[in-house]
């Protein structure tokens, strides 16, 4: 648990942004320090790899309980700590990022087919309206949904219960921008704000 929790509180976004643009995320658009931010005010090649490590960051904390051959409860708990690390990171006082692409990690980790699924999702809303936070809403309240066909028999009241969790937590953490939606001033991909 608590290797999970410092494994997603690695400060992949923060990083960059101090290391190629001199620059704390934490006061730049919607604050976050996750791969969107990085992309608008660091660039497209350090928001990919910032992506990347954060997806790693999700599924190292599955592939380890699973190393450990600790039983699916044990997954879900370290699943959840990473998430915790990535949103609250102890380095940075407790603000990071949305837990979207470390949530994508863990469910890669957990189920190929459920990761995949809900990064589709993702891509698809992202292709149509070019808005990264209705994408990751989006792919959050399809998650339980995609567990609950990809896992069919296999689905255990533990995996569903991370689903609803991840879900639950992303949701929260894009709360400020559902009024943005609502009222057309989310940005698009590739815009600051």
């Amino acid at each position: 648990m608590f290797i999970s929790y410092f494994l997603g509180s690695i400060p992949s976004g923060y990083l960059a942004g101090k290391w190629i643009s001199g620059i704390d995320l934490r006061e730049k658009g919607s604050g976050s320090t996750g791969a969107t931010n990085v992309l608008r005010y660091v660039g497209k090649i350090p928001a990919l790899i910032v992506f990347l490590l954060d997806v790693g960051k999700g599924t190292a904390a599955i592939i380890l309980s699973k190393v450990f051959l600790l039983d699916q409860n044990w997954q879900v708990i370290a699943g959840l700590a990473a998430i915790t690390g990535h949103i609250w990171p102890i380095w940075l006082k407790g603000k990071g990022g949305k837990a979207v692409a470390t949530g994508l990690g863990i469910f890669l980790g957990i189920s190929w087919k459920v990761g995949l699924g809900s990064l589709g999702i993702f891509l698809i809303i992202l292709s149509i309206w070019k808005i990264v936070s209705l994408s990751s809403i989006c792919a959050a309240i399809s998650l339980p949904i995609i567990m609950a066909f990809a896992l069919g028999d296999n689905l255990s009241i533990s995996y569903l219960l991370i689903s609803l969790i991840a879900m639950t937590l992303v949701l929260w953490r894009h709360r400020t921008n559902f009024m943005r939606l609502i009222n057309g001033e989310e940005p698009k991909i590739g815009n600051r704000n």
